[in-house]
C-alpha cells in the first residue's frame, strides 16, 4: 500500500480545500512564476475570454523587458513562455479560435525581444517559437481567417525573421493558406524582392563595417538580406505547390553548379520522376577544390542510377563512396540490396577495409556507429601507436562504450589522452587525465592479458620516470 505521506493527487485531497489553497499561496510567496501559474489557473475559472486577457497581459510585460537574460534565466523564463502558449492553445483556441490567432501572433512577437535579450544560446526559445508557429496554422484553420489577411500575416512576419523564428511558418501554414493564399503570399514575396534600392547619397551611407573589398554599407546589407528572405521563402513555396522549375528559377546562376544546391533539385526532380534532368543537374555539379564530395550529392547521384535503371552502375557507386569516406549509410545501402548470405561476406570485405584504412580515427568512428564493438578493440589494439588523444571527443565516447567487454582496448584510449594531456604539458586537461588514469586502475583487474601493452602497474611507473615533474598532475591522484 502507498504510505498516506507520500506526494499524489489522492492524498493531497485528504487535507481539504480550505488548507490546499493557504498552502498553494505559501509556497507560492517570493515566486513570481507560482503566481502566475495560479492567477491563470483562476482566470481559468472564468472562460477563456479571462484567460486571454490574462496572456495578453504577460505578453506586453514581456515584450516591453529590457533585462539582459543570462544562461541560468533562460529556463524559467522559456517555462513561462510555454504556460503562455498552452494557454492560447488549449483554453483560449477551444472558447474563441479568433481571439487565440491574435494571441499567437502576439506570441510570436515576442521573439525579437527574447532573443535580442538573450545572453547565450536561444536555441530553446527558438524551439519554442518553432512550436507556436505550428500552433498557428492549426489555429488559423479553425477560425477560418481570410486568406488574404492570413498571407498578409505570413509575409509581414517574414520580413522580421532576423533569429529564424518564423523559419517553419510557410510550411506550418500551407493548409490554411491553401492554393489561391499560396499565390497571394507569392506575388507579394515576388514584389517586395523587385521593389527599387533606395540608395542613399555616399555622404550619408551608413557604414557597419570593412571587408577586403571595402566598406559593408547598411542599405547593400539590407537588400542582399531581402532578396535572400524572399528567395528562400519563395523556394518554400515551390515545395509546397510541387513545382520543381519554380524551386529550380529560384537559384542563383552562381550556385547551381555547387554539389549541395545540384544534390537539392535533383531529390525535387526525382520525385517528380524526371530523372535524366536529375542526372543531367548532378553531372553538372563542380567538384573542383571539394576534398570529399557531400552525402547529400553522392546519395542522390545513386539514386538517379536507380531510377535510370543502371542498378549495377548504382552498386558499384556506393561500394566507391564507402571506401573513400568509411561512411555507413553508404554500405547499409550496399548491403541492403545483396541476396541472402552475400551480404555477411561483403560486410566482412568492408570491416577488413577500414582496418586497413589509412585514417584510423576514421575507422574507428565507422566501427563504433555501426555497431562493431569487437572490431573496434582489435583496431585499437593493432594500431595503437596511431591514436591521437588530443581527439577526446571520440576517445572519451569510446572507451565508455568499449569498457564493460574490452577493457584492454578501453584503457589504450584512456592511455592515449592521459600520454597527449602529460606530453604537451597540458595543464587544463590534468583533471581529466587523473580521472581517466584512475579509471585504467579500475579496468586493470578485468585485463587477463595486456598484450604487448603494458601492465597497469608497470605503466605507471613509466609515467612517473617520464613526467615525474608534472607535480599539477600527481596531486590530482592523491
Amino acid at each position: 500500500m502507498v504510505a498516506k505521506t507520500t506526494l499524489n493527487a489522492k492524498n493531497l485531497e485528504s487535507l481539504g480545500a480550505q488548507r490546499l489553497a493557504e498552502l498553494l499561496i505559501e509556497i507560492s510567496t517570493g515566486s513570481a512564476a507560482h503566481k502566475r501559474r495560479l492567477r491563470m489557473e483562476l482566470a481559468g475559472n472564468h472562460g477563456g475570454a479571462e484567460v486571454a486577457r490574462e496572456v495578453r497581459k504577460r505578453l506586453a510585460s514581456i515584450a516591453r523587458a529590457r533585462t539582459v537574460i543570462e544562461w541560468h534565466k533562460v529556463k524559467p523564463i522559456n517555462a513561462d513562455l510555454e504556460t503562455q502558449r498552452s494557454a492560447i492553445v488549449t483554453v483560449v483556441a477551444a472558447d474563441d479560435p479568433k481571439e487565440a490567432f491574435d494571441l499567437i501572433w502576439q506570441f510570436l512577437a515576442v521573439a525579437d525581444s527574447i532573443c535580442r535579450r538573450s545572453n547565450s544560446s536561444d536555441s530553446a526559445f527558438i524551439e519554442t517559437f518553432h512550436q507556436a508557429c505550428a500552433d498557428a496554422g492549426v489555429i488559423a484553420s479553425s477560425a477560418g481567417i481570410g486568406i488574404d489577411v492570413l498571407a498578409d500575416r505570413v509575409f509581414t512576419a517574414l520580413q522580421d525573421n532576423d533569429h529564424g523564428q518564423y523559419d517553419p511558418l510557410i510550411a506550418e501554414m500551407v493548409p490554411a493558406l491553401g492554393k489561391d493564399g499560396l499565390e497571394r503570399l507569392k506575388s507579394l514575396l515576388v514584389q517586395w524582392s523587385n521593389e527599387p534600392e533606395e540608395k542613399p547619397a555616399d555622404a550619408h551611407r551608413e557604414i557597419l563595417g570593412w571587408s577586403g573589398n571595402g566598406p559593408i554599407y547598411k542599405d547593400e546589407l539590407y537588400a542582399n538580406q531581402r532578396q535572400l528572405t524572399a528567395r528562400i521563402a519563395l523556394q518554400e513555396i515551390a515545395d509546397a505547390q510541387n513545382d520543381v522549375d519554380a524551386f529550380i528559377a529560384q537559384q542563383p546562376e552562381a550556385t547551381l553548379r555547387a554539389p549541395t544546391v545540384a544534390a537539392e533539385i535533383a531529390d525535387r526532380l526525382l520525385l517528380a520522376g524526371r530523372a535524366e534532368e536529375a542526372w543531367e543537374i548532378l553531372d553538372a555539379a563542380d567538384h573542383r577544390g571539394s576534398f570529399e564530395l557531400p552525402f547529400e550529392w553522392q546519395r542522390a547521384r545513386v539514386e538517379a542510377l536507380e531510377a535510370l535503371g543502371r542498378g549495377e552502375e548504382a552498386q558499384a557507386y556506393r561500394w566507391q563512396c564507402f571506401e573513400q569516406s568509411l561512411n555507413g549509410e553508404h554500405l547499409r545501402a550496399f548491403l541492403r540490396r545483396l541476396a541472402d548470405f552475400d551480404d555477411i561476406e561483403a560486410e566482412e570485405k568492408a570491416f577488413a577495409f577500414a582496418h586497413g584504412f589509412p585514417d584510423v580515427h576514421r575507422a574507428l568512428g565507422f566501427f563504433l556507429t555501426w555497431p562493431a564493438p569487437a572490431e573496434a578493440a582489435k583496431l585499437i589494439s593493432n594500431r595503437q601507436a596511431e591514436l591521437d588523444g588530443d581527439l577526446y571527443e571520440l576517445m572519451t565516447p569510446a572507451a565508455e562504450m568499449l569498457r564493460e567487454k574490452y577493457p584492454l582496448a578501453a584503457t589504450l584510449l584512456l592511455r592515449a589522452m592521459i600520454g597527449f594531456a602529460l606530453d604537451y604539458g597540458r595543464s587544463s586537461r590534468y583533471r581529466h587525465a587523473a580521472r581517466h588514469l584512475a579509471e585504467c586502475a579500475s579496468l586493470a583487474p578485468h585485463i587477463g592479458d595486456f598484450g604487448s601493452a603494458r601492465p597497469h602497474d608497470a605503466y605507471v611507473v613509466e609515467l612517473k620516470r617520464q613526467h615525474g615533474n608534472k607535480h599539477g598532475f600527481w596531486r590530482l591522484l592523491r
